[in-house]
């Protein structure tokens, strides 16, 4: 048995509850908050973009499940990027891999982390 740590902020107050808990440790490991563990979230955006910042307001509170990359593709080096999503921006990649564009999904975004977290999980 390993005692899991969960933070709880209530009431401004930091208070840490300690439970006994059946895992395994592979499961633990899987939980890791470090952000070089976590999901890269890359947002292909330009400035300004509102339909970017909206997209943002509705992922905000998942966006402490990612770690998010921000590609401007008007600047030079992002050129391709710019051939590609000139006409599609906000879009959303997931580790590489394209997740969603012209808006956020919260469906396809936690559908995509909880797939992420299930393979961590089973290695």
């Amino acid at each position: 048995m390993i005692r899991i740590q969960l933070n709880y902020f209530g009431s401004n107050l930091r208070r840490i509850i300690s439970l006994p808990c059946p895992l395994s440790k592979n499961f633990v490991k899987g939980l890791s908050t470090k952000s070089s563990d976590l999901p890269v979230l890359t947002l292909y955006t330009k400035d300004p973009c509102p339909l970017c910042d909206e997209a943002l307001e509705v992922l905000a509170p998942h966006l402490h499940n990612v770690q998010l990359e921000k590609i401007d593709i008007t600047k030079p080096e992002n050129r391709n990027w710019w051939k590609a999503y000139k006409y599609d921006i906000p879009v959303f990649h997931l580790n590489g891999n394209f997740l969603m564009k012209h808006k956020a999904d919260i469906s396809i975004f936690t559908n995509a982390i909880n797939e992420i977290n299930l393979k961590r999980i089973k290695s």
